[in-house]
């Protein structure tokens, strides 16, 4: 062992790792620089010596090298480390363990050690060499690294924002509490899985942070979600929307998302974070007052005994489909009807019944019209038909069609008596520089000559030629 320390003492005289070795007898033949500074203890008071433990321990007991020597005996070592030992992946007979020792430095240290036996070239045990590594910075950094995430996990569960954060592989890494209570599932069911999608989407469909940690957020937005994609104003990189879920109860629920990239101090992608708030409340809100909204603009446009739009509405669209029939140079086509001898109905029969028979020539106009067509009250017993891609001579057909219809409804008065009543109606189309007078005035003045020619009949008033 003397001659076995000389040769290899330059070495291990020289290797910054804290190395001392015993012999068979468990004197210390070598205790090197690195093991002094370590311990602070010179090699002069060791050498020779069976007190390696005082540099270690408060009282005597073998250290791991002196149980190797002794002979592996695992209840030895598990007696002495607890579950702290294992055996050695890289060193055949070899044993490592980690361990805390208070006495050690400012504050203590923490150690690895590794234990070794040395062998004579008949397989003997002739002593054992042990290894000493200060991995204090090391786990100071673990427990750093273990209290910033714990803070983290403290800060998103005291959040009432429901958070979720997935790391590179899309594994959840994080649900917090208010995540469990807006989508019904546990963090359990849900930490270091890829299942975030189950709840509140019942589909398998990827959240925005998904997307965002695959590079392909605008790219595959519309594949997975309606609605628009923004970049958020308040967070760099980080893109929002509202999208529409089912919870795990299936009620239909409106979260405002947004995802943000997690980036490590070494600019790269590591994963990604996502918050989800419910704004159900607010978007219904929103909807009913556009629906609300909607019913009072058709409120404003409609005549409230006829159900067709009103004069205001019609002095709108006419100059609308002008504008359209000049520019594309397409046909348009204007009806102006009048119930005839309306004030004697009126006057005979009483204004409800008046009203009635006002009624039923706007049920027969609306039946009639295609879906490109509008009608209006235009006032009293007077209404307008506009008639987009309708030549004059169609609508004429259609005027027809609505003249023949109402005449044929009868009208059941008081005393049995039994109305018939009739509609004259003028039809004429768009020519290039009409406005809504000339064109209105043309309808209006082929519906009176119809009252001229004797009622009940339609007539059809042609642009006037060119000069």
């Amino acid at each position: 062992m003397t001659s076995l320390t000389s040769n290899a003492s330059g070495f291990i005289d020289g290797n910054p790792v804290a190395t001392f070795i015993l012999d068979k007898d468990h004197r210390v033949v070598s205790w090197n620089r690195a093991c002094e500074a370590l311990t602070g203890i010179p090699a002069t008071s060791l050498i020779g010596t069976t007190d390696q433990w005082r540099a270690f321990y408060p009282s005597k007991r073998p250290v791991m090298a002196d149980l190797l020597i002794d002979g592996l005996n695992e209840d030895d070592l598990r007696y002495f480390y607890q579950e702290k030992f294992h055996p050695s992946t890289l060193i055949p007979g070899a044993c490592e363990a980690e361990d805390f020792f208070p006495d050690f430095g400012n504050g203590g240290c923490w150690l690895f050690f590794t234990a070794a036996p040395i062998l004579d070239a008949e397989g003997n045990v002739i002593g054992a060499i042990e290894t000493l590594q200060d991995f204090t910075e090391r786990r100071k950094a673990e427990a750093a690294l273990r209290d910033r995430e714990a803070l983290l996990a403290q800060i998103l569960h005291s959040t009432s924002v429901a958070t979720v954060v997935i790391d590179q592989n899309h594994q959840i890494t994080h649900w917090n509490k208010a995540c469990e209570a807006l989508t019904g599932q546990q963090a359990e069911s849900a930490m270091v899985t890829r299942d975030h999608w189950r709840s509140p989407n019942p589909e398998a469909r990827p959240f925005l942070s998904d997307l965002m940690l695959d590079g392909k957020i605008e790219d595959d937005f519309h594949r997975y979600f309606c609605g628009d994609l923004r970049q958020s104003s308040l967070i760099v990189d980080a893109f929002e929307t509202e999208a529409n879920w089912k919870n795990a109860s299936g009620e239909d629920k409106w979260l405002y998302l947004t995802a943000a990239p997690l980036i490590n101090g070494n600019g790269e992608l590591i994963g990604a974070i996502e918050t989800m708030q419910d704004v159900t409340e607010r978007r219904l809100a929103e909807e009913s007052l556009r629906k609300s909204e909607e019913r009072y603009r058709e409120l404003s446009i409609t005549d409230a005994m006829t159900q067709l739009h009103n004069t205001r509405h019609f002095g709108v669209m006419v100059g609308k489909e002008i504008e359209r029939a000049e520019r594309y140079r397409r046909p348009l086509t204007l009806l102006i009807a009048d119930v005839d001898d309306f004030k004697a109905i009126n006057d005979t029969y009483g204004h409800s019944e008046g009203d009635r028979v006002l009624v039923t020539l706007a049920e027969v106009i609306r039946t009639s019209l295609r879906n490109t067509d509008s009608a209006y009250r235009y006032g009293g017993e007077e209404f307008a038909v506009l008639m987009p891609e309708i030549t004059v001579w169609d609508g004429a057909k259609f005027a027809e069609r609505v003249r023949t219809q109402f005449c044929a409804r009868p009208f059941e008065m008081a005393e049995q008596t039994t109305l018939h009543s009739s509609v004259s109606i003028g039809v004429t189309q768009f020519q290039p520089g009409d406005d809504t007078k000339s064109l209105f005035c043309r309808a209006d003045d082929g519906m009176y000559q119809a009252k001229r020619r004797g009622k009940n009949c339609v007539v059809v008033v042609e642009p006037p030629s060119g000069p």
